[in-house]
């Protein structure tokens, strides 16, 4: 199953991104609403995944800080690399940025993906939105 990979932005893709998250995070993970949609959507550089029929199949963003989040892909489309691509496209625009370092909040059941793709747990673990996470850096070099 092909896929492709956009960059956009919130105001373009609202609908689609909200979707998926609302879908994924608040739905099936039971992320209360107001920390889900926290403010910081409309300065943020979004990358949405895109199947055949171009529908929307996952997403994340890159905030300004250097910080990744909200990765999401539909529980159907899970485990095919589009995690994968989505975690590269944005670390590929951050790299872009100048930017010499990333980082997010892993889910902890996530940690070994995401110490795949390079990055370094920091630090214990902590409770956000009732799901334990690990901060988690990437040096750009």
């Amino acid at each position: 199953m092909a896929f492709s990979i956009i960059e956009t932005s919130w105001d373009e893709h609202r609908a689609e991104l909200s979707a998926l998250r609302e879908r994924i995070f608040i739905g099936e993970q039971g992320v209360p609403e107001e920390l889900e949609w926290d403010g910081a959507d409309p300065a943020s550089r979004h990358f949405l995944a895109l199947d055949d029929d171009q529908q929307p199949i996952g997403c994340i963003r890159l905030l300004g800080s250097g910080q990744i989040s909200r990765l999401c892909v539909l529980e159907t489309r899970r485990n095919s690399g589009i995690g994968r691509a989505l975690l590269v496209a944005a670390e590929e625009a951050a790299r872009a940025a100048g930017m010499r370092e990333i980082f997010l909040y892993a889910q902890t059941h996530a940690t070994s993906f995401y110490e795949g793709a390079g990055f370094s747990a920091s630090g214990g673990i902590f409770m956000d939105a009732h799901i334990p996470h690990r901060q988690m850096f990437k040096l750009l070099t």
